[in-house]
């Protein structure tokens, strides 16, 4: 038996659900065949990729592995037969939030003038990669660590962090503040795409309690709703000001490294250009405005991981 795309999207189904059941409704098939069509991809691959050993369905670390080659996958075959009948390839560019800050606007209207054959989407996804790793866009605007194998990484500039309050809290009226004042609230922690963890507080001083948000727009819900504060950057300041929002310089946290990500495989013919105006739009403009500020950036291009500590 050959490995054939409906194995793929059975597969996909079932780790996107954890559920042979619901991926079975997912899919209209009954049960039994989403079994026997799992077990069949894993006899032909001759690896595991569910473990069954337990009362809830999960991945093993080869299953997690294959997880995002089959997406990626499957994503080209959809996105081919899409624009089989179209001569307009357009560009997809996936940013998790607050897609390139203050250059956003600049770096669209630079690219319809330039290339306007080519549209330019951009695309918020709510993942750590903003869809790159799993192919749902070609090249990603991303803030933090870059983890993902497989993709190379160039870093266009940083960003300084700043403190998200409710506009009536007591510090939201100050000029800046520290780490250390934030650490008697709670704090909201956006751990599917962003970019601050409690390990940016000393060890020995982090907050006591946090709340986990899994995107911007519940993390701005749960600051203006008063039950949180949070660290972001100033990239969200600018694209996200809200009348019940305040955002207050953080004067000893470090900055957070802007990166432009791409899969390192052949991909969007126009990925190259993007990367040039990208550097000149956001690159050169963020390391002038790091010069006039005190911090800075550097460009180099990267395979691999991008490590980098700290919405």
């Amino acid at each position: 038996m050959s490995i054939e795309l409906r194995h793929f999207r059975c597969f996909l189904a079932i780790a996107d659900t954890l559920s042979v059941t619901r991926a079975a409704e997912r899919l209209h098939l009954t049960q039994p065949a989403v079994s026997r069509t799992l077990r069949r991809l894993e006899q032909e691959l001759g690896i595991r990729l569910v473990d069954r050993s337990t009362h809830h369905l999960a991945l093993t670390p080869e299953g997690l592995a294959f997880r995002d080659r089959a997406a990626i996958a499957v994503a080209a075959f959809d996105r081919a037969l899409g624009q089989a009948g179209h001569t307009v390839w357009p560009l997809r560019l996936g940013h998790a939030w607050s897609a390139a800050g203050a250059y956003t606007t600049a770096l669209l209207r630079r690219w319809h003038e330039e290339y306007p054959d080519t549209p330019l989407e951009l695309l918020r996804v709510d993942d750590r990669t903003a869809g790159l790793a799993r192919g749902e866009v070609d090249i990603a605007l991303l803030r933090g660590e870059v983890a993902a194998p497989g993709l190379i990484t160039e870093q266009l500039t940083t960003e300084s962090r700043v403190a998200g309050l409710p506009a009536d809290d007591p510090l939201a009226h100050r000029t800046s503040l520290t780490l250390a004042e934030l650490a008697g609230r709670t704090m909201a922690l956006n751990t599917v795409s962003g970019s601050t963890t409690l390990d940016l507080w000393p060890a020995t001083a982090r907050p006591a309690t946090s709340i986990t948000i899994g995107n911007t727009d519940d993390w701005l819900a749960a600051i203006t709703g008063g039950r949180a504060v949070g660290v972001t950057t100033t990239g969200t300041a600018r694209m996200h000001p809200h009348p019940a929002m305040a955002y207050v310089p953080l004067s000893d946290a470090p900055p957070v490294p802007v990166v432009l990500a791409w899969r390192d495989a052949p991909g969007h013919p126009r990925i190259p250009d993007l990367i040039a105006l990208a550097r000149a739009v956001i690159g050169a403009a963020g390391n002038a405005a790091a010069d006039n500020h005190g911090y800075g950036g550097g460009v180099g291009a990267r395979r691999g991981p991008a490590h980098h500590s700290g919405e």
